[in-house]
């Protein structure tokens, strides 16, 4: 055998990503459990089954949402109008499904996922085409969406009185007991999981954001990836807007806020790179069960929306922090992420 056959012999050992998955995952597991553990121990309310019911629901938004956003960071780039982008959905739909009695509520959900999508493209091609920085680009779009809603909206409000029965059904139904926003977040999770791990766009996508110069000269299209990255994202920032308008019955020019943060903590908690190419949705469904608990557990225990925010704001620096530590580790040993 000549020397040049042996070039492949390290293959057969764990890849980087293999290596760095399971312990996280392994880890935010047990975050997990003693999360809830604890909560339910100094927390009596918390140990019930409304509680967990809650936790779920207030999740789902979230993690339809950060898988967006993954699909986004996994291309080493980031999108932080996806709260403006799910309040002008919102808007459109609940607004539409008002001003047209009778109108299907599919239809409302299919025009607030085109729009989301028309938005996620904007972002997209700016990114893509111009080479402009996407902090820059998504934080100005952010104003800009959330402009829009504003002069559509003014100081009008949706409520539930405006809205039929059916368009409610969508968030509040349950099927075996089980939230149908519980379900509609998995079904994301695990369609976005295996198009990640088990196509070759997915590993293409992740190329991308590893090594983006040489993922360029293997002939892979970056551009088309960012893009339609992107594109995905605004149109799940769609279907999350028709799910926050039926889950909570009311809105207006105010709609989800503030939201990107949320997001961005549940995707960095989950194990996504900031810095791209590393991280899985299985530890985005994790990141962002974590935070519910979190969030509903501080709530139970009267603790101010202040300190919540804070604890949100801590946990995305711990979890920054703690990535850079890994990923400095592993290069420390030659491994490359």
């Amino acid at each position: 055998m000549s020397t040049s056959d042996t070039r492949t012999a390290p293959e057969a050992g764990p890849t980087p990503g293999v290596r760095r998955r399971i312990p996280r995952e392994a880890g935010l597991g047990v975050v997990l459990v003693v999360l809830v553990v604890s909560f339910a121990t100094f927390t009596p309310r918390f140990a019930t089954g409304d509680t967990f019911a809650q936790i779920g629901t207030d999740l789902a938004i979230v993690l339809i949402v950060a898988v967006g956003q993954a699909l986004v960071l996994f291309t080493r780039n980031i999108d932080v109008s996806v709260g403006s982008t799910v309040g002008l959905t919102a808007y459109l739909a609940a607004g539409l499904t008002a001003a047209v009695p009778g109108l299907p509520v599919a239809l409302s959900v299919l025009a607030a996922c085109l729009l989301g999508a028309a938005l996620g493209a904007v972002n997209g091609a700016l990114v893509a085409t111009l080479k402009v920085p996407s902090i820059m680009v998504t934080l100005g779009t952010l104003y800009i969406f959330r402009g829009l809603n504003s002069a559509w909206a003014g100081s009008s409000q949706i409520t539930a009185q405006n809205l039929p029965a059916s368009y409610s059904a969508i968030a509040t139904g349950t099927v075996l007991g089980i939230p149908l926003m519980v379900l509609y977040a998995l079904a994301v999770a695990a369609l976005a999981h295996l198009v990640v791990r088990h196509t070759v766009t997915g590993r293409a996508m992740l190329a991308v954001g590893s090594a983006p110069a040489s993922a360029e000269r293997t002939g892979i299209a970056s551009k088309r990836l960012v893009f339609g990255a992107y594109t995905a994202t605004g149109l799940l920032c769609g279907l999350a807007g028709v799910l926050w308008g039926a889950r909570y019955g009311t809105v207006d020019s105010s709609v989800a806020t503030g939201f990107e943060l949320v997001v961005l903590a549940a995707v960095v908690v989950g194990g996504v790179s900031i810095t791209g190419g590393v991280g899985t949705v299985g530890g985005v469904v994790l990141g962002a069960a974590i935070l519910s608990v979190i969030g509903t557990g501080l709530a139970l225990a009267d603790v101010s929306a202040f300190w919540l925010q804070a604890v949100q704001g801590l946990v995305i620096i711990l979890a920054i922090t703690l990535d850079l530590v890994l990923r400095r580790r592993l290069e420390s040993r030659g491994v490359s992420t």
